[in-house]
Protein backbone atom coordinates (compact mmCIF):
# COMPACT_ATOMS: atom_id res chain seq x y z
CA UNK A 1 0.00 0.00 0.00
CA UNK A 2 1.18 3.49 -0.75
CA UNK A 3 2.35 5.80 1.81
CA UNK A 4 0.89 9.33 1.70
CA UNK A 5 4.45 11.67 2.84
CA UNK A 6 3.87 15.23 4.43
CA UNK A 7 6.12 17.59 4.30
CA UNK A 8 9.54 17.07 6.03
CA UNK A 9 8.35 12.94 6.50
CA UNK A 10 11.28 10.55 5.54
CA UNK A 11 10.52 6.92 4.77
CA UNK A 12 13.19 4.33 4.41
CA UNK A 13 12.89 2.31 1.33
CA UNK A 14 14.66 -1.07 2.95
CA UNK A 15 11.28 -1.37 5.11
CA UNK A 16 8.88 -0.39 2.89
CA UNK A 17 10.15 -2.49 -0.29
CA UNK A 18 13.12 -5.04 0.80
CA UNK A 19 15.43 -5.61 -1.84
CA UNK A 20 14.33 -2.65 -3.95
CA UNK A 21 16.40 -2.06 -6.43
CA UNK A 22 14.73 -0.19 -9.63
CA UNK A 23 12.73 2.69 -8.85
CA UNK A 24 10.72 5.18 -11.28
CA UNK A 25 10.17 8.77 -9.70
CA UNK A 26 7.15 10.03 -11.22
CA UNK A 27 6.22 13.65 -11.11
CA UNK A 28 2.70 15.12 -12.16
CA UNK A 29 1.17 18.53 -12.62
CA UNK A 30 -1.55 20.05 -13.88
CA UNK A 31 -2.25 23.97 -14.72
CA UNK A 32 -4.89 25.77 -13.11
CA UNK A 33 -8.72 25.54 -14.33
CA UNK A 34 -9.28 29.45 -13.94
CA UNK A 35 -11.74 29.34 -17.05
CA UNK A 36 -9.11 30.65 -19.09
CA UNK A 37 -5.76 30.53 -20.13
CA UNK A 38 -3.08 29.92 -18.02
CA UNK A 39 -2.07 27.45 -14.81
CA UNK A 40 -0.21 27.04 -11.80
CA UNK A 41 2.59 24.76 -12.85
CA UNK A 42 2.35 26.39 -16.56
CA UNK A 43 3.91 29.76 -14.84
CA UNK A 44 6.50 27.47 -13.58
CA UNK A 45 7.04 24.78 -16.24
CA UNK A 46 7.33 26.94 -19.18
CA UNK A 47 4.66 29.02 -20.68
CA UNK A 48 4.87 32.43 -20.82
CA UNK A 49 3.63 33.48 -17.63
CA UNK A 50 0.30 35.30 -19.03
CA UNK A 51 -1.80 32.53 -18.92
CA UNK A 52 -0.90 29.96 -21.45
CA UNK A 53 -3.04 26.83 -20.82
CA UNK A 54 0.10 24.58 -21.15
CA UNK A 55 2.66 24.58 -18.07
CA UNK A 56 6.15 23.02 -18.86
CA UNK A 57 7.42 21.75 -15.69
CA UNK A 58 11.11 20.36 -15.72
CA UNK A 59 11.81 17.20 -13.56
CA UNK A 60 15.61 17.21 -12.69
CA UNK A 61 17.93 14.91 -10.53
CA UNK A 62 21.07 15.69 -8.65
CA UNK A 63 23.35 13.43 -7.85
CA UNK A 64 25.65 14.15 -4.61
CA UNK A 65 28.87 12.68 -2.72
CA UNK A 66 29.04 12.58 1.10
CA UNK A 67 30.45 16.32 0.73
CA UNK A 68 27.39 17.40 -1.17
CA UNK A 69 29.66 17.97 -3.80
CA UNK A 70 26.86 17.53 -6.84
CA UNK A 71 28.75 14.09 -8.94
CA UNK A 72 26.22 14.58 -12.26
CA UNK A 73 22.68 16.37 -12.72
CA UNK A 74 19.92 14.09 -15.09
CA UNK A 75 17.35 16.56 -16.92
CA UNK A 76 15.81 17.04 -20.17
CA UNK A 77 18.99 18.72 -21.58
CA UNK A 78 20.87 15.16 -20.23
CA UNK A 79 18.64 12.46 -20.40
CA UNK A 80 21.13 9.73 -18.80
CA UNK A 81 24.13 9.79 -15.88
CA UNK A 82 27.46 9.62 -16.90
CA UNK A 83 27.61 6.19 -15.07
CA UNK A 84 23.81 4.81 -16.26
CA UNK A 85 22.50 4.39 -13.39
CA UNK A 86 19.77 6.94 -13.82
CA UNK A 87 17.73 8.08 -17.16
CA UNK A 88 15.24 10.53 -17.94
CA UNK A 89 11.86 9.84 -19.61
CA UNK A 90 12.07 13.19 -21.57
CA UNK A 91 10.45 16.61 -21.57
CA UNK A 92 6.41 17.36 -21.28
CA UNK A 93 5.74 20.65 -22.53
CA UNK A 94 2.11 21.17 -21.41
CA UNK A 95 1.14 19.06 -17.94
CA UNK A 96 -2.12 18.25 -19.59
CA UNK A 97 -3.28 14.67 -19.22
CA UNK A 98 -3.30 12.47 -16.36
CA UNK A 99 -0.65 10.65 -14.59
CA UNK A 100 3.05 11.44 -14.46
CA UNK A 101 4.02 13.81 -16.92
CA UNK A 102 8.22 13.17 -16.45
CA UNK A 103 9.29 10.68 -15.29
CA UNK A 104 13.17 9.92 -13.95
CA UNK A 105 14.34 6.51 -13.54
CA UNK A 106 17.05 5.02 -11.14
CA UNK A 107 18.87 1.80 -11.41
CA UNK A 108 20.76 1.59 -7.56
CA UNK A 109 22.59 -1.42 -8.44
CA UNK A 110 24.57 0.74 -11.03
CA UNK A 111 24.92 3.86 -9.33
CA UNK A 112 28.70 5.02 -8.19
CA UNK A 113 29.51 4.20 -5.19
CA UNK A 114 30.23 8.06 -4.40
CA UNK A 115 26.74 9.47 -4.98
CA UNK A 116 24.87 9.42 -1.35
CA UNK A 117 22.39 11.86 -2.24
CA UNK A 118 20.00 12.26 -5.21
CA UNK A 119 17.68 15.15 -4.91
CA UNK A 120 14.92 15.83 -7.03
CA UNK A 121 13.94 19.15 -8.02
CA UNK A 122 11.15 20.84 -10.43
CA UNK A 123 11.63 23.77 -12.10
CA UNK A 124 9.57 26.58 -14.74
CA UNK A 125 12.03 26.70 -17.66
CA UNK A 126 9.50 29.62 -19.20
CA UNK A 127 9.15 31.26 -15.79
CA UNK A 128 5.46 30.84 -15.23
CA UNK A 129 4.66 30.85 -11.14
CA UNK A 130 3.18 27.80 -8.82
CA UNK A 131 0.78 29.95 -8.24
CA UNK A 132 -0.77 28.66 -11.73
CA UNK A 133 0.38 24.49 -11.25
CA UNK A 134 -2.50 22.18 -9.17
CA UNK A 135 -1.84 18.72 -8.32
CA UNK A 136 2.13 18.72 -8.03
CA UNK A 137 3.04 15.53 -7.10
CA UNK A 138 6.03 13.05 -6.89
CA UNK A 139 5.38 9.51 -5.98
CA UNK A 140 8.20 6.74 -5.88
CA UNK A 141 7.41 3.46 -7.51
CA UNK A 142 8.78 0.15 -7.40
CA UNK A 143 9.95 0.15 -11.29
CA UNK A 144 10.20 -3.77 -11.26
CA UNK A 145 6.67 -4.69 -9.89
CA UNK A 146 4.95 -1.08 -11.30
CA UNK A 147 4.02 -0.75 -7.37
CA UNK A 148 3.76 3.16 -6.03
CA UNK A 149 5.59 3.28 -2.45
CA UNK A 150 4.94 6.58 -1.96
CA UNK A 151 3.81 9.74 -3.10
CA UNK A 152 4.21 13.74 -1.57
CA UNK A 153 1.04 16.22 -2.71
CA UNK A 154 2.71 19.71 -3.37
CA UNK A 155 0.10 22.03 -1.80
CA UNK A 156 1.71 25.17 -1.40
CA UNK A 157 1.08 28.00 -4.06
CA UNK A 158 3.35 31.21 -4.77
CA UNK A 159 5.21 32.94 -6.89
CA UNK A 160 7.83 30.72 -7.07
CA UNK A 161 9.63 28.99 -9.97
CA UNK A 162 11.04 25.73 -8.74
CA UNK A 163 10.74 23.36 -5.83
CA UNK A 164 12.64 21.08 -3.75
CA UNK A 165 10.43 18.11 -4.31
CA UNK A 166 12.22 15.08 -2.71
CA UNK A 167 15.68 13.38 -2.29
CA UNK A 168 17.11 9.89 -1.34
CA UNK A 169 19.74 9.45 1.03
CA UNK A 170 21.91 6.55 1.53
CA UNK A 171 22.13 5.70 5.12
CA UNK A 172 23.63 2.59 7.15
CA UNK A 173 20.01 1.23 6.92
CA UNK A 174 19.33 1.98 3.36
CA UNK A 175 18.49 4.59 1.07
CA UNK A 176 15.35 6.61 2.91
CA UNK A 177 13.15 9.28 1.04
CA UNK A 178 12.29 12.57 2.35
CA UNK A 179 9.34 15.29 1.40
CA UNK A 180 10.77 18.25 0.98
CA UNK A 181 8.32 20.84 -1.44
CA UNK A 182 10.88 23.48 -0.74
CA UNK A 183 10.14 26.80 -2.62
CA UNK A 184 12.90 28.54 -4.34
CA UNK A 185 13.52 30.13 -8.11
CA UNK A 186 15.30 29.28 -10.79
CA UNK A 187 14.28 28.22 -14.42
CA UNK A 188 17.08 25.61 -14.90
CA UNK A 189 18.30 22.49 -12.81
CA UNK A 190 21.54 24.47 -11.95
CA UNK A 191 19.95 27.33 -10.74
CA UNK A 192 18.16 25.34 -7.75
CA UNK A 193 21.52 23.33 -6.82
CA UNK A 194 22.06 25.39 -3.68
CA UNK A 195 18.74 25.33 -2.83
CA UNK A 196 18.75 21.34 -3.23
CA UNK A 197 22.39 21.21 -0.97
CA UNK A 198 20.52 23.19 1.26
CA UNK A 199 17.68 20.14 2.20
CA UNK A 200 20.35 17.74 2.74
Amino acid sequence: MSINLSKGQTLSLDKATPGLTKIMMGLGWDPVNTGKKGGFLGGIFGGGGSGGADIDLDASVIMLDAAKNTVDTVSFSKLRSSDGSIRHGGDNLTGQGDGDDEVIYVDLTKMSANVVHLVFTVNSFRGQTFDEVDNAVARLVDDSSNAEICKYTLSEKGRHTGVVMASLSKTAEGWQMTAHGKACQGRTVRDLASDAISVL
